[in-house]
């Protein structure tokens, strides 16, 4: 995906000025969210490295598959805690793929300064 491109994780902003530089590791993802949201765009542009770094080491699978589908959108729905400050905090999201809907209340948690995905309860529709 280029750098011009609007974001997939659906903030309006450019890819190259919103989740790219926390791919690259120019930056860490401030808080909860923004690391939910980093994590969406990873999957629509097929980054497994970076979802696979993000992953908190006590829950993270030996390796991420990519399960080949088109991300068409995502959609915060809830956030409790995880900002500046907090240890933890939790974001529900419906994450639109042709074909279907993800629905997922995650858990995030700091780490070495950090945010980590943890896991997630995955809603059924």
């Amino acid at each position: 995906m280029r750098p011009g491109a609007p974001c997939p994780c659906g903030t309006h902003e450019s890819f190259g000025d919103c989740c790219l530089p926390v791919h690259t590791a120019e930056r860490d993802a401030r808080s909860a969210e923004q690391l939910m949201r980093a994590r969406y765009s990873a999957y629509a542009v097929g980054d497994g490295a970076y979802l696979w770094r993000t992953w908190h080491p006590s829950t993270r699978p030996e390796s991420i598959r990519d399960a080949g589908l088109e991300w068409m959108g995502l959609e915060i729905v809830d956030v409790v805690a995880g900002g500046p400050g907090d240890e933890c905090g939790e974001v529900e999201f419906r994450a639109h793929y042709r074909g279907g809907i993800l629905h997922e209340r995650s858990r995030f948690a700091v780490r070495a300064s950090r945010w980590f995905y943890l896991d997630g309860n995955v809603h059924d529709r």
